[in-house]
């Protein structure tokens, strides 16, 4: 069973790979069979390419785990965005996001997005 710590842990060194730019070894801590189900595809892969568009047209763009609340083999994380400008007085862009965990791994994903400037979205970054 993998435990609280295990997938606060998890999440973390994901958006550490994310910060970083380290995309190649988010890879390993995704199942074979994963599944982005914003993007619709199987696979680490798309992932990957998503985050790299994202990185290009944001280059100082970082998330940060807010909340990581973990129940059984679900983890759902509340993360800030920085690096994305926002008009004066908006507050910066959220992600919300469930995870399955499979084997200390994720192997399944929801998300949405808010206060994303919209040239900025998550629907840009699918759109594109």
């Amino acid at each position: 069973m993998t435990t609280r710590e295990d997938v606060s842990a998890l999440v973390q060194r994901m958006q550490e790979c994310f910060n970083s730019r380290q995309f190649d070894q988010a890879a390993d801590l995704h199942t074979p069979g994963f599944y982005s189900h914003p993007l619709g595809t199987p696979g680490f892969e798309a992932g990957k390419r998503a985050w790299q568009v994202l990185v290009a047209r944001h280059p100082g763009i970082r998330v940060v785990a807010q909340d990581i609340l973990v129940d059984g083999d679900k983890a759902a994380v509340r993360s800030t965005v920085e690096g994305i400008t926002v008009p004066d007085g908006d507050t910066p862009p959220m992600l919300f996001e469930i995870f399955r965990i499979e084997d200390g791994r994720f192997a399944e994903m929801w998300g949405a997005g808010t206060g994303f400037p919209p040239e900025a979205g998550p629907e840009e970054l699918l759109a594109g």
